[in-house]
């Protein structure tokens, strides 16, 4: 075989060139940008490569790197096209240097590019897309603007560029400038869609049902419901509708599950007003905040504040019959709830989107498995994403819609703080009264003057008490035990409680009868050290003929117990992470 017939191998220094601009001009985020890529002697030494006005990247070919490197070069030259940096119409009129060579292309000032860069490279961190050439300095916060004003007199030497820009700017004439950022757009928008799918477990290749488009829209194009969207799973099946009376949705918060009926033929737009509807009930907790309420009326209700604010933000198309009254806006759920209840015949034949006379808040699982608390989950997803929304500019949001968002932000009360309401809720204080069967003479001005005295009646003090069930097993904490003991020790005695009832339980329940609140924290001595049944304690205070029919019962456990039921007003009191083994009736207080 000849010389000349022999095949001449690749450079591979090119070969990584080209390696690196597929990886790049590949991504979901690049691919609807009609950008091309060629070599240019004329760049100078050290130059990696820039784009021209027209979306035309060039590369040195001197310039000998991996390819993971140049795919971080021609995102980076790409990103400049897309965030609208070739525009003319983008900078400042300081911002850019006098015409120069045949094209009138402009150069732009040191401090503009630098500005450009910085907001480029820190957009580029997050996609991952090869491997910086340099190390990355701290990034400001600030866009291209604010950037480029402050760096007028100087620019900081950590972000100082290359004296070759990346990217030259055009005149007006040249080109069509919107281009480029509506083609970023639309890349951002099936990058964010591909994501969630893949993610889910789902093929990109298949063709969606309108729910899950509808879902992938909050995720790619509505922050404010973005993370919500994202981390709430789907039930589209038929028999779960079927055996649930669901005609078009429902949802249950706790186990962070949205049920829809796929038989239902409807729009996508009419899918992202549902799929809303019920992500903001979750969010927004109304099934917890039913307190004594009718259910079905409270989820009217809110049905219409939730209609009215989606309506008001236009998203999505409201689906025909759904509950809609524009004289309610500005009112709150429990505003309505006073005004429908007025009329419950009527109420009771209007349609949520579970049906008529069925309420689209669930309060059990329709699907089995094992849930955990998503307070923290909503509060974040729905504050963050009202902070994405504002911060983009995407219009103005509902007042009543804002200030709920908002509420939920509030840190929570701290676990000693919410069993003092309870037990302004539930312990009685006794009443005062003035007798001069114990006069007073205290007055300074008369201290001659008899005038009467306070007394607690001997009828009250038997009934201001509670009853404390105590699970003194081994697996108990003696520190968290002894805090939670002072607890009600404090708050009984700030609420004129003299004693309480108080029984140990593990193996067997010991009755220690009534005990002063001040000698609960340190003179109680812990008896058994058995295993934790909880039941007798609490049939013994029920059955107990000298413990008030109304007296409200504490439970103070680790969680490590037997199902408990207890017929009378409660409450549970377990240390931080711990869980109950049942669906706890009474509020559950964790100490920290």
């Amino acid at each position: 075989m000849s010389r000349q017939s022999k095949q001449r191998k690749p450079d591979p220094w090119r070969v990584a060139v080209h390696r690196g601009w597929h990886e790049a001009s590949a991504h979901p985020l690049f691919r609807a940008m009609g950008i091309g890529m060629d070599d240019d002697e004329d760049l100078p030494d050290g130059v990696w490569a820039d784009i021209l006005p027209e979306g035309s990247v060039r590369f040195n070919p001197r310039v000998r790197a991996e390819s993971d490197l140049w795919a971080w070069v021609f995102a980076h030259l790409l990103l400049h096209a897309g965030f609208g940096h070739l525009d003319p119409r983008t900078a400042e009129p300081g911002d850019l240097d006098r015409p120069f060579g045949r094209d009138k292309r402009r150069v732009p000032r040191l401090h503009y590019q630098a500005a450009c860069c910085v907001v480029v490279d820190r957009f580029l961190t997050s996609v991952g897309i090869g491997r910086p050439p340099h190390r990355l300095p701290h990034f400001p916060t600030e866009d291209e603007t604010t950037l480029a004003s402050r760096w007028t007199a100087g620019v900081p030497a950590e972000y100082t560029p290359s004296e070759h820009p990346d990217f030259t700017v055009g005149t007006e004439k040249q080109a069509d400038w919107n281009k480029f950022p509506h083609e970023l757009a639309i890349g951002v928008s099936s990058a964010a869609t591909s994501a969630v799918t893949v993610a889910s477990g789902g093929d990109p290749l298949r063709r969606k049902p309108p729910w899950e488009l509808a879902l992938g829209w909050f995720v790619s194009s509505y922050p404010l419901l973005g993370a919500l969207a994202a981390g709430m799973k789907i039930v589209a099946d038929a028999d779960v509708a079927r055996g649930w009376d669901i005609s078009i949705a429902a949802v249950n918060a706790e186990a962070g599950e949205l049920y829809i009926n796929p038989l239902r033929e409807l729009s996508t737009e009419e899918w992202r007003f549902v799929l809303a509807h019920e992500m903001l009930h979750a969010a927004l907790r109304h099934a917890d905040r039913v307190g004594g309420r009718d259910p079905y009326l409270w989820n009217v209700a809110c049905d219409y504040i939730v209609n009215g604010w989606l309506v008001e933000m236009n998203v999505g198309e409201m689906p025909e019959g759904l509950l809609y009254d524009p004289e309610l806006r500005g009112l709150s759920g429990e505003e309505v709830y006073d005004r429908i209840s007025k009329d419950l015949r009527r109420m009771r034949r209007l349609a949520t989107l579970r049906g008529k006379g069925l309420g689209d808040l669930l309060q059990e699982p329709a699907t089995p498995g094992r849930y955990t608390d998503l307070d923290a989950y909503y509060r974040s997803a729905l504050t963050n994403g009202l902070e994405y929304h504002l911060s983009a500019g995407r219009g103005y949001l509902p007042s009543g819609l804002e200030q709920e968002i908002r509420a939920l932000d509030q840190p929570p009360l701290p676990w000693d703080a919410q069993l003092a309401r309870w037990f302004d809720e539930h312990v009685r204080s006794p009443t005062r009264k003035r007798t001069y069967a114990r006069a007073s003479r205290r007055q300074s001005s008369t201290p001659g003057i008899p005038r009467p005295g306070w007394i607690l009646p001997e009828e009250v003090v038997r009934q201001a008490t509670f009853g404390v069930v105590l699970d003194t097993s081994g697996s108990m904490d003696v520190r968290l035990l002894g805090k939670a003991l002072g607890a009600i020790a404090s708050y009984a005695l700030a609420r004129d409680v003299p004693q309480a009832r108080v029984v140990f339980c593990d193996a067997a329940a010991y009755d220690a009868g009534y005990l002063p609140v001040e000698t609960i924290a340190g003179k109680v001595r812990v008896r058994g050290r058995g295993g934790t049944e909880l039941q007798p304690g609490v049939n013994l205070l029920e059955r107990a003929d000298d413990f008030p029919r109304d007296g409200p019962i504490l439970i103070i456990t680790d969680g490590w117990c037997d199902v408990i039921r207890v017929r009378r007003e409660h409450a549970y009191l377990i240390p931080e992470g711990a869980s109950l083994p049942f669906r706890p009736r009474g509020p559950v207080f964790r100490m920290r």
